[in-house]
Parts: C-alpha cells; structure tokens; sequence
C-alpha cells in the first residue's frame, strides 16, 4: 500500500551511481544542472529543498562482470530515493584546460525510499541536465519483520563484517568494521531495516543487486535481499583470499626448494673436499698421527663441538630440578638432539640454551656467599662511610643519605639470614644427567644413578612432613634516583655503593634508547635476536645481587612505533614485580629483586610520573669553590699527571691558581670543565718538561742525575693562567655587574641544573603606558612582569613615585613605556620565580634609586603584595656564590631550604635576607629609608 505525495523535482542519476537512504554522495555535474539546482535553491522555501534522486540504468551494450546472475535490470527507471541537497560548491581542480566539462560539486543526503507515478524517460537526453517534476508515491509503513528473517540478516551481515575486518590491511579500518558489528549486534528488530540500507550503503557490491535492494519497498523483502546481498560479498572475499593464499603457498614452496638445492650443492662441494683431503692423508703416510703431527683439523673441530655440548650438558644439569628455567632447558634440549647441526635453527637453539644457562638462577649451586660476609662485617658501616669519603668530597647529605641505605640492607640482610633454616641437599652428589622424561609433565631433566636401576625422584625421607621451601625474597630497598648537573659524581656514587656492599658493578646507558625491546628483548622469532640490557648486565655481573646503574633515565626515547622503553622500565623497577621479570628472548621469569638498582638523571621534566613514583630523589645540585679545590687536589690533578706521564714532583698547583681556575674559567656545578681546564695546564707544562729535557740533554752530557732538575719551575702562579689557557671566560661578566638604575640580578636554574645569577634590566622610553618585555620569555614569566608592574602603579604613591594616589607613573607627567629585558635572547626562559627581581627593578626606574651589585634575589609575588615561595633554592645559591654573591633575598618558606640543603662554609660567606611581602624585599633591596615610604599619609579630599 501507497500513499499520494506532492509533485518533486526529478534527479536523474547516471550509472553506476546509487544513492541509497541514509548515505550521502557527492558527484560533478555540469553548469547548466547547476544552474537549475540554484534555480531552484532560489525558489524554494528551503535551506535545504528535497529530490527525488532516480538511477538511470546502464546502456544496452554494456556489460558488468559478476560472480552469480545478478537480478534483471528494468529499463524504465522508477524506484529512487528521496534526497536532501547538502551542498553545492565550484571544484577546486580543473582536469582539463579551458573550461572543465563538470566544473561543480553537489553533495546529497538520502532520506527514504520513493516511487515515480510515471516511468523516468531516459530517451531524452535533457533529462539528465534538467529537473522535471514528477508525481511521488512514498511506500507506507510496513509492520515489523519476522524474528526468523531478522536473525539471518544479522548472521549474514556479522560474517560478512568479521571477514572484512580480516580481511583489512589498516588497523584503523579493522576497528571501524569491528565497532559496526557491535552495533549490528546491538540493533532492534525495529531499526533492523535502517541497519540494512546503512550496511548496504557502505559495502561496495554490483550494481543490479543495490538496485534490486533500493526497488523492494516491503521491510521484510529488503531484510531478505540484504542477506543475500551480504552473502554473496562474504562468499567472493572468501574465494579471493583463497586465492591469494594459493599463490602465496605456491611462491613458498619454490623459494624452499631453491633454498635446500643450494643447501645440498654445498654440501657435495664439502664432501668433495673431504675425499680429497683424506686421499692426500693417506699419500703422505701416518706421519700426522701418534708421531708429533698435529692431526685433522675437522677432528679437532668435532671434538670441541662434543665438548661445548657436555659443558652445556652440565649447565642444565645443574639447574634445580623442577625450576622453570630447568624445564624449558630440557625441552630446548631435546628439539636440539632432534635438529641436525647443520641446520640454522640448531644455531638459535644453541645460542637461546647459552643465554639461558649463563644466567645467575637463584636454584643455581653458585650462591653470594661473598656479598652476605661483607654485610655481616661488624665494621660494615664504617667501611662503607671510608670508601665513600675516599672517592667523593662533600655532598654531606648525600652521603649520610647513602649510609641509611646501606644500614637498611644490611639489617634486612641479617633478618633474612636469621629466617633462614638449612636443609640437606636430597639429591647425590654422584648423579648425572642421562636422560629427558618425556611423559613428565614439567619436561624436568631425569637423574639416574650410575647404577642399571632407574630410580625416580621421590622426595628424602628427611623432608616428608617438611613445608616446602620458601623463595628467597632478596634485600629489597629503594630505587635511588640521583638528579642533578653533569660532573656532580652521579655515576661515580652508584660504583662506591657496589664497593661497600662487594658486589659487582654494571652500568646500562638509557641514553637514546628508543626500542622497548632494548629493555625487554627481542623475540626468539626475529633474526639475530636476543635478550635485553638487563638480562646482559645480569650474565656480565654472574650474581643474583649485583649494583645496576641505570644511566640517563631521562634521555629514554619516548613512546612510537617500536614500544615505550620508559614503560618497560616499571616492571624492572617496582620491588612487587620484579621477581618475575620477563624477558621476550628467554621467556622464562627472572629474578631481580636482590639486585640494586640506581638511576641517574639530570632533569625529572622528562621522566614519567609513573616511573618517577618508584624513585627515591636525590639531588646533586653541585659544589662549591672549596669543594672544588679539594677535589681538583685530591682527584683530578692526580689523574690528569698520570694520564700526561708526570710526577707530582714536576708539577704543583697553588691554591689561588686553582680558585681562579675555578672562578674565571669554570664556572659549572660539576667539575668536569675543571677537569679538562687543569688537563690543558698539565699538558702545557708537559710540552715544557720535555723541551726542558732536549735542552738539557744538547747542551751538557751531565753525569749527575739531579743536573736535569736545575732551572724547572715546578710551581704555576696565576699569572701564568692566561697565557695558558688564555683570556678568562668569566672576567667579563664580573666587570660588568655595576649598580646601575633598574638593573637587578635575579637567580635562576639553568636547563642542566646548574644555579646562576641572571640580571632583569629595564629601561623607559617613550610611549603610550606600555609594558614591553623581551629575552625569549614564557608565559609564566610574562604574567609576573605584568604583576609587578600593576603593583607599582598600584603603590606608587606610597613609594613616591607619584604626587597623589590615582596616577598612572607611565603617563604622567610624560607617557613613557617600559622596556623589560632578560638578558641570553637565545635561551628560552620560564618559571614563577622573577617577581621579587622584576618589582625591584622597576621601582629601581622610576624612582632613580640603584641596587647593590652584591644582591641578588628570587621569588614570586602576589597583587597583595605577598612572597611566595620557589624551588631550586640549593642551587641558586650555589650559583650565586660562584659569582662572588653576597647578600641574597629569598622568601620567609625557602629559610628551612637553606639550613638544609646549603653547607654551612656557604651560609658563612653569605648573608640570607627572608621576607614575607614586597616592602620588606624592598626595604633590603634599596636599604633601609631609601625610598622613602610614604604610607602612613592620609589625603582627605573635599568634593564639596
């Protein structure tokens, strides 16, 4: 049953399109349908008006290629759709030159099905570039269809959606397929029909079977067309696949019969040789053997083979019976008996068995005895506060640090050592491996006496009754993570720590390394694969227990296509873990929870926050000049003689050279730049030495030894700097810093860590009331100058800037604008710290008064005048002593900061101002009564 619509313009759609409900297509038309599409935009009272879309069929001579016959195409187009125009637009592209054939693009939407009244004349050849209307009939609402047909509409359109999905390259497009099913799975029976035209709509299928689909006007005919629709799609997928397969298998089959003729063409070459080899054996007589000869090369080959087998016998057999690693080496081993030798994978078997073999197992017989006497040691502590002490200077805290971790260890040590109740070894001494259970279960390698009598395992008679032995739990403790600048020692603490313990040392270098399988290992599928860093560190160290460094954590690659290395480091680094830790290549869970791992770090911005949450942070932040020429006497000048080939008798520095090595020419947290500023001193006085010696050796053949030593200047004064290393880095710098109107030094941290002074200079010129503000600054600096400068304004009355309360300073009397400069363009700079510094220096402008060149300052501020605190502040003061520093301001919450962190030989050198609100860091700034305040004066205004 119909129902009589109103007359719609017809849309002729030329083959092989199709426009089904609830589908959209965008097509070229010519100029003249475009003009009659905006016609009729014009006329209608519609954004958007409605078509009657109607597919024209193909011409009589054309000819579709097709699995199965599909249904009859009729030649008088009736059926179409109902479609929404959507949008008409001019293409962008122009095919051809001159003017383009379609130059224009309608998009339309399909609504519901419709009927012409009359057959579509598809003789007139107008038909396609005009718009006639025509009398519609819309199909009536069909009653809901039968459960039975529902259900095989779904079944067909799941199996066809979980074929495509298999069937896709892209993953994206895998998931898109996936989530239609679900949808199709989840659909009323009421909705089904409108999950027929959508399904039918985006799945490209023949012509004739979508126009068959778009004339069945009953839901339950079109339910039963889409199924076959959807079956015949699944049906032609198979068949491709199925072919593509065979051809594939095909291609495999002769690249494998290629492989193993090259194979065996090898191996008759080899044989070959071989007989030839032994016919000249024989020639030559017996001389090779039983009278000094050598003997065969090929035998001494077969027997180291034979050899390295028996050794790799015993390795297994040494396993703990019954132990994870014991079965898979079993099993390994009986696919290695099965595989000729020639053969590749005989290789990888023997390598994974090597790999798995060589690794400290906590069954295996070699325990650390060693490392649980050095704990046991009642001098332990001291030991380890001596080692520490020998190999570093300072770093106060961190040693006292590292000594609670090294008490912790060793009291866990003895608690586990006291749990701990030896049993007997069940199993003889004189047993050995023979053969491989292989109806057991747990592939355990069987052990049988040296007597015919097979004897299976059965427990002792000792330990019936007995509960079974627990795992050892290992020494478990923190995760050190040592954060700070290069050269502070970061790498150089993690191999004290390994010497007080007496434990091996491994470090891993993290730096670029952007595979997850660099932690984790490569799969025993990949060609030359193996297993990761940690497993390697393990074999180097072959102990259960040995000091891990992990250098430059926060250098991993970040998460791509090969894996996130960052996050394979949580299971090796959380203590609930890491007693099973996988490792893709040996597949067998290792145990690291006795091993003690330390990071290393310059900066936490790159590490994730749940590998930062496994850390224990300590931070480095560097040394002092005192330390500094401690650590230059004690451990650097020696290194660098011996690296030159001098004596500490030919070579001596002074105390003020190395200060002013320290000061002028290396100013780092770390010591490395010293290190390589007293290398070129040494090498320097190197040169001299042995010119020294050539002109003592051409001039007198003295015979007393002690001759050669007369006239050598073993001392460098520091006047002989500059011609050495030439013109002082820093000398500048410190020439510079002058109290200057609106110039002020501000502290920083630097990108690496490292603590300096940087000045905030300002300057006013003429403008509008401006604030300008330069130095590659970001936008949290930004807004604290614009903090500081609405506080001036706002109390520049009482600061006397301003005759009454209420005027602008930047614009009367004059409008001037403020430039505000932090100076190293080049260095990107951030971070709430510069308030205190920035208010400083505009009072400092427009009041005239200077800033001593000996204060430094940093902290943020609030509109109420408040200073809050900031971090950094250990190294900011470091910094600021290297620059010869004096007097710093800081806020009232960093003071703890200060007598914690900061060594008491700096805070002697330095006076600490702390404030809570701006006047106070003003009143230190510019001295007390300087500005003169005018806060206590009252302005009464009539506005009678």
């Amino acid at each position: 049953m119909v129902s009589s619509s109103p007359r719609l313009p017809v849309f002729a759609l030329s083959y092989p399109l199709i426009l089904l409900p609830t589908a959209r297509l965008t097509i070229p038309i010519s100029r003249t349908l475009a003009d009659n599409l905006l016609a009729l935009l014009h006329d209608s009272e519609s954004i958007q008006p409605v078509l009657a879309v109607i597919p024209i069929p193909p011409p009589a001579d054309s000819s579709t290629t097709t699995y199965s016959s599909p249904p009859p195409i009729p030649t008088s187009p009736v059926h179409g759709t109902t479609a929404r125009i959507v949008r008409l637009v001019r293409a962008r592209t122009v095919s051809a030159p001159g003017t383009p054939r379609y130059p224009y693009l309608l998009s339309l939407h399909g609504l519901a099905r419709v009927c012409l009244a009359q057959p579509l004349d598809v003789a007139d050849s107008q038909t396609v570039d005009s718009l006639p209307e025509s009398a519609v009939v819309n199909p009536t609402a069909d009653q809901a269809p039968s459960r039975e047909t529902v259900e095989a509409f779904k079944d067909a359109a799941l199996r066809l959606l979980d074929r495509l999905a298999k069937d896709s390259m892209q993953v994206q497009r895998k998931d898109e397929w996936l989530r239609v099913a679900v949808m199709v799975e989840e659909v009323p029976d009421h909705r089904s029909a409108w999950m027929a035209d959508v399904l039918v709509a985006a799945i490209t299928g023949d012509y004739a079977d979508k126009l068959a689909f778009l004339a069945a006007t009953s839901v339950e005919d079109r339910l039963r067309r889409a199924t076959e629709f959807f079956i015949k799609q699944t049906s032609i997928s198979e068949v491709s696949q199925k072919i593509a397969s065979a051809v594939d298998e095909s291609l495999s089959r002769q690249q494998k019969e290629y492989f193993l003729r090259q194979q065996l063409a090898v191996i008759q070459r080899e044989l070959q040789n071989l007989h030839t080899n032994n016919a000249q054996a024989l020639s030559a007589g017996t001389q090779g053997f039983g009278s000094g000869g050598s003997g065969s090369e090929l035998d001494d080959d077969e027997q180291a083979d034979a050899d390295d087998l028996a050794e790799l016998r015993k390795k297994i057999e040494a396993l703990e019976v019954g132990s994870e690693e014991r079965k898979v080496g079993a099993r390994e081993w009986r696919r290695l008996k099965r595989i000729p030798q020639g053969s590749v994978e005989n290789g990888v078997i023997r390598s994974y068995l090597e790999w798995l073999t060589s690794l400290p197992w906590s069954s295996a017989a070699t325990s650390s005895s060693s490392g649980h006497d050095v704990l046991r040691d009642p001098g332990f502590l001291v030991k380890a506060r001596n080692q520490l002490d020998a190999d570093h200077f300072g770093l106060d805290q961190i040693k006292r640090r590292l000594i609670e971790y090294l008490a912790v260890v060793r009291l866990r040590a003895t608690a586990e050592a006291a749990s701990q109740i030896p049993h007997a070894n069940p199993h003889s001494s004189t047993e050995q491996l023979t053969s491989v259970e292989a109806s057991d279960q747990s592939c355990a390698l069987v052990l049988h006496p040296t007597s015919d009598l097979v004897s299976k395992q059965l427990p002792s008679p000792s330990a019936v009754g007995r509960p079974p032995l627990s795992k050892k739990k290992g020494v478990k403790g923190p995760v050190l993570l040592f954060v700070g600048p290069p050269g502070t020692g970061k790498t150089s603490l993690g191999q004290s720590i390994a010497k007080a313990l007496g434990r091996p040392f491994q470090r891993i270098s993290l730096g670029g390394v952007r595979d997850e399988a660099e932690i984790r290992g490569h799969r025993r599928t990949y060609v030359a694969s193996g297993p990761g860093l940690i497993v390697q560190a393990l074999r180097k160290a072959g102990r259960l227990d040995p000091v891990i460094l992990l250098d430059e954590v926060d250098k991993v690659g970040q998460s791509n296509f090969h894996g996130d290395p960052g996050a394979a480091l949580l299971e090796v680094l959380d203590p609930e873990q890491n007693h099973a830790f996988n490792d893709h290549y040996i597949n067998v869970p290792v145990d690291l929870s006795q091993v003690l791992f330390i990071c290393t770090s310059n900066t936490l911005d790159t590490i994730s926050a749940p590998l930062l949450d496994r850390c224990e942070v300590i931070e480095l932040s560097g040394y002092t000049y005192d330390e500094k020429i401690h650590i230059a006497r004690r451990f650097l000048l020696p290194k660098q003689l011996e690296t030159s080939g001098l004596s500490e008798s030919l070579l001596s520095l002074t105390d003020g050279t190395l200060l002013r090595i320290t000061t002028l020419y290396t100013r780092e947290a770390g010591v490395r730049s010293l290190e390589r500023a007293i290398g070129a001193v040494v090498r320097f006085k190197a040169v001299e030495w042995i010119n020294h010696m050539d002109g003592v050796a051409a001039n007198r053949n003295a015979e007393n030894s002690n001759a050669i030593y007369e006239g050598w200047r073993r001392l460098v004064e520091e006047d002989e700097l500059e011609k050495i290393l030439g013109v002082p880095r820093w000398d500048g710098e410190e020439r510079e810093r002058e109290e200057r109107c609106g110039v002020v030094y501000g502290l920083v941290v630097t990108g690496m860590g490292e603590g300096s002074i940087m000045p905030v200079e300002s300057t006013a010129i003429p403008g509008a009331g401006r604030l300008k503000l330069t130095g590659s600054l970001g936008d949290v600096i930004k807004e604290s100058g614009e903090i500081a400068l609405s506080w001036v304004k706002t109390h520049a009355f009482d600061l006397g800037i301003t005759a009454a309360r209420g005027i602008d300073p930047l614009k009367v009397p004059d409008p001037i604008d403020i430039h505000l400069h932090l100076p190293a363009g080049a260095q990107k700079k951030d971070g709430p710290s510069a308030g205190i510094a920035m208010i400083c220096a505009l009072v400092s402008l427009l009041t005239g008064a200077p800033v001593s060149k000996d204060i430094a300052m940093t902290g943020e501020i609030t509109l109420r005048g408040r200073v809050t605190p900031v971090g950094g502040i250990r190294m900011k003061v470091l910094g600021a002593h290297r620059a010869k520093i004096r007097k710093i301001i800081l806020p009232w919450a960093n003071k703890k900061d200060v007598e914690h962190d900061v060594a008491l030989t700096v805070r002697q050198e330095m006076q600490f101002y702390f404030v809570q609100t701006i006047d106070e860091a003003l009143d230190v700034a510019f001295g007390k009564g300087a500005l003169g305040w005018r806060k206590d004066i009252i302005l009464m205004e009539s506005r009678l």
